[in-house]
């Protein structure tokens, strides 16, 4: 089976794991900290089913409707995931404000302090997994659904260490003052997720990918394989990449030495992205083009200058 498949069905199983210990831990104590923990949690449950049908939905072969696959649904989900998160500080400075002004009633914290700690454990545990597994794989959906785990361990640490200062000290006001820092916490990392989520819906280009495709194409240059390139363009879907460029090759050079060129090119290019899918789409023109069209042509944008070598007689 899929590790990616696997990692995300492990996700689910524990973000339900995860809000019925909290829950249990809550009616223990009554801790207003501990309920904006599980509140987060049941978030990180609806959360959890949309990144697992949107990882299905976007390993789906291409089809007539969706030439370039179904991989985009990730950016949605990995958005969606964030507004759920957005939504569930909101809730928890509204519980913990409300704890602030009544007054809490605590009780039995050391029990709901054990449990807390031990469920962030495993929180921990799962979120550096599922975090290893998405960058392995190149899946935003993975990467986002770790960091979210993550983040509900950082909540509940955090929670351990609020309501402890609160069984030590006796101080309960300081518990609904806990669940509003961390609430804090979690509407800035919801707003990370929802960055990276808009990124990938309008094409963003990775710049570790384009300072390696410079650097490979460059290279070529100077071995003198092609005689420059220009109108470089890629982008990247989930553990996809679509590159395109315009490369110059000499006039006088036969269709096949080109093909051969243009295949080694592709190969290369293709090595340099040992875990991931490359679609290469190559445009070739003779090297004097470039001068005729130093900026570019068919009224295309260059983001990067034209590179070539004079026209010789390779």
């Amino acid at each position: 089976m899929n590790i990616r498949v696997i990692a995300m069905g492990l996700s689910l199983v524990v973000a339900i794991l995860m809000l019925t210990g909290k829950l249990t831990a809550f009616f223990i104590t009554g801790s207003s900290a501990i309920l904006s923990d599980a509140a987060e949690s049941i978030v990180h449950i609806v959360a959890s089913g949309v990144a697992a049908f949107s990882l299905w939905f976007s390993m789906q072969a291409p089809d007539k409707q969706h030439p370039y696959g179904h991989g985009k649904i990730v950016y949605f989900s990995a958005g969606f995931e964030g507004a759920l998160i957005a939504v569930a500080a909101v809730i928890i400075i509204y519980l913990a404000t409300r704890a602030l002004i009544t007054g809490a009633e605590l009780h039995e914290l050391h029990l709901g302090i054990l449990i807390t700690a031990l469920l962030a454990a495993i929180n921990g545990v799962l979120g550096f997994f599922l975090v290893w597994v998405g960058k392995r794989h190149n899946s935003l959906v993975l990467t986002a659904n770790g960091r979210h785990v993550l983040t509900d361990m950082w909540t509940s640490l955090g929670v351990v260490i609020g309501v402890l200062i609160v069984w030590l000290t006796g101080i309960a006001w300081l518990d609904p003052i806990v669940a509003i820092i961390v609430a804090l916490h979690i509407l800035y990392t919801a707003y990370a997720l929802m960055r990276n989520a808009f990124q990938g819906l309008l094409d963003e280009a990775c710049p570790e990918i384009t300072a390696l495709l410079l650097q490979c194409l460059e290279q070529m240059v100077v071995e003198g394989k092609i005689s420059g390139y220009h109108q470089l363009r890629h982008r990247q879907t989930e553990n996809i990449i679509w590159i395109e460029t315009h490369i110059l090759l000499p006039a006088d050079m036969t269709t096949g030495d080109a093909h051969h060129r243009i295949t080694e090119m592709e190969e290369t290019i293709q090595h340099l992205f040992p875990h991931q899918k490359t679609h290469i789409t190559t445009h070739v023109e003779p090297d004097q083009h470039l001068v005729a069209h130093p900026n570019g042509h068919n009224g295309l944008n260059d983001p990067y200058p034209a590179h070539h070598h004079p026209p010789s007689n390779r």
